[in-house]
């Protein structure tokens, strides 16, 4: 089996702008590619079967993706998928739609599909909202409900990044939001602390947990925030070390990790 980083990401702001008609929200947000990663273990299998081996059932959205991506070209080829989780589940880390853009991406290569970028772009969306983002492979500035996307080119930066231990329902969180209280920016040029998570008063009220931990990663870098819809906590710094000493003062009881942002997907140059 070969092994396959999904990294994940970071809304570096995340405004709430109105509800659409469909459930859904629309959206504007700036995603950040990160070097932490879930790594995505995949085998071609000749017999047409799509097996995972691993504690996440059989319906985890790796199968998805390669069910979907299965279904869409009508190859007789299958895969054997296993996973090492590294993001938290429920975090807004991007790992669930991270690790299905990974299976899109290698299995179109290793069942020689020759599907280009924009063509998996059309498919990815039925995996979930920021499958999109992965799949496009860059940072970005993404509207719609994130499936609009744009390249940004952002700075260098190092990151450390709070993961309180609850999982946050997304569904539940966008049920409980409020629209129209931020309007969207004029993206590009895009600077650090920029904006704001609007879901972020929603979760900190339902987790006591993430309230208390913003908080302190708040005394520290004021311009702390949530990603996603939680619950994971993050800040930016200009270097490893000012990320990696602030990590270092973390009260027993409380996890995280330092990351390096990304400019690119690690597979991105795999489709064209």
């Amino acid at each position: 089996m070969k092994s396959f980083a999904a990294p994940g990401k970071l809304n570096l702001f995340l405004h709430v702008l109105s509800k659409r008609a469909d459930g859904y929200h629309d959206l504007q947000t700036v995603f950040r590619l990160i070097d932490r990663a879930d790594q995505v273990r995949i085998a071609v299998r000749k017999d047409g079967e799509i097996r995972f081996c691993g504690p996440f059932g059989d319906d985890n959205l790796c199968v998805r993706a390669a069910r979907l991506l299965k279904q869409h070209t009508s190859t007789r080829l299958g895969a054997d998928i296993e996973l090492e989780k590294n993001l938290p589940v429920g975090g807004g880390l991007g790992g669930g739609s991270s690790d299905a853009a990974t299976v899109l991406m290698v299995l179109n290569r290793e069942w020689h599909l020759g599907l280009d970028r924009a063509e998996l772009l059309q498919i990815a969306p039925r995996l979930g909202a920021d499958v999109p983002f992965f799949v496009f492979g860059e940072n970005a500035l993404g509207e719609g409900i994130g499936e609009r996307l744009r390249a940004l080119e952002l700075p260098a930066a190092w990151y450390l990044v709070l993961t309180p231990q609850v999982s946050v329902s997304t569904k539940e969180i966008f049920a409980r939001a409020l629209t129209g209280e931020s309007k969207a920016l004029k993206i590009p040029p895009f600077f650090a602390g920029q904006g704001r998570n609007d879901l972020e008063g929603v979760v900190s009220a339902r987790y006591p947990e993430v309230s208390a931990q913003l908080a302190w990663l708040r005394q520290r870098r004021p311009q702390a925030r949530m990603t996603g819809s939680g619950a994971c906590l993050f800040a930016e710094f200009a270097t490893q070390a000012e990320a990696v000493a602030v990590h270092s003062q973390m009260p027993a009881g409380m996890s995280g990790f330092v990351a390096r942002g990304l400019d690119r997907h690690p597979l991105h140059d795999w489709i064209s």
